[in-house]
């Protein structure tokens, strides 16, 4: 493993939730790294300037000795395999190691797409533009993000302390940083769920000071909402 000789440079934004996951991965596994924080807002991921260096016009990315990568999942791996990190963040086990990625690959379609949507057509998008959400389009995301939610607490995590077994690995980082972005546009899909409950505080007690340091601006927006949700429910 000869990663340690250089420095990864991080592309980044902490309202993209892989983004946080590869961030805190990097911090708690102490793999140097050079931050390159992406202003979304100004549209920075969209000049030619960041397109060179990922057509895809997304962050993270990351460059390591000239080698240039993006999607989150690939970049985990690759820091698994290229740096000395412990084995249970993607054991080397076969069957283990199956697990990880079964999970990995489920939660695309399952879960990280209806967390996000709901948080982009509830929350971000009527922010950027100043319009209000079309609620069907919210019931819609909201129903598909309940059933993911679900699945999350009944089936990956029906007997076992983490989502793929009985150590945190990198799915557990990257599926708590999913099931942190709804909370933004007031759903927290911990309510209601004590199994996904249990798991964040055992992720965030594995995970900090990294992990809440990750999460700053993310907990200000929620509280900020849960707060204008409570005026407005003390004025009916």
């Amino acid at each position: 493993m000869s990663g340690r000789q250089s420095a990864v440079t991080l592309y980044y934004h902490l309202l993209s939730q892989p983004s946080r996951a590869l961030k805190i991965f990097m911090d708690v596994n102490k793999i140097k790294y050079i931050p390159k924080e992406v202003q979304l807002a100004q549209g920075e991921h969209l000049q030619p300037e960041f397109e060179a260096i990922n057509p895809f016009k997304k962050v993270p990315v990351i460059s390591h000795n000239n080698f240039i990568l993006t999607e989150s999942v690939a970049i985990l791996r690759y820091l698994c395999r290229e740096f000395d990190v412990a084995d249970h963040w993607y054991p080397k086990d076969t069957l283990q190691q199956a697990k990880v990625d079964e999970f990995l690959e489920w939660q695309h379609i399952e879960l990280r797409a209806p967390l996000a949507m709901y948080f982009r057509t509830k929350f971000l998008m009527p922010m950027v533009t100043g319009k209000p959400a079309k609620q069907e389009s919210v019931d819609r995301m909201y129903k598909l993000m309940v059933i993911g939610c679900d699945k999350v607490e009944n089936i990956w995590l029906k007997d076992k302390p983490y989502l793929c077994g009985d150590s945190i690995s990198i799915a557990d980082i990257l599926g708590a940083c999913e099931i942190e972005q709804p909370r933004m546009a007031g759903y927290d899909p911990a309510e209601g769920r004590p199994k996904i409950k249990e798991w964040m505080d055992r992720i965030r007690k594995d995970l900090d000071p990294h992990y809440a340091d990750a999460h700053a601006y993310l907990n200000a927006v929620a509280k900020k909402n849960a707060a204008r949700s409570s005026q407005v429910v003390s004025k009916l």
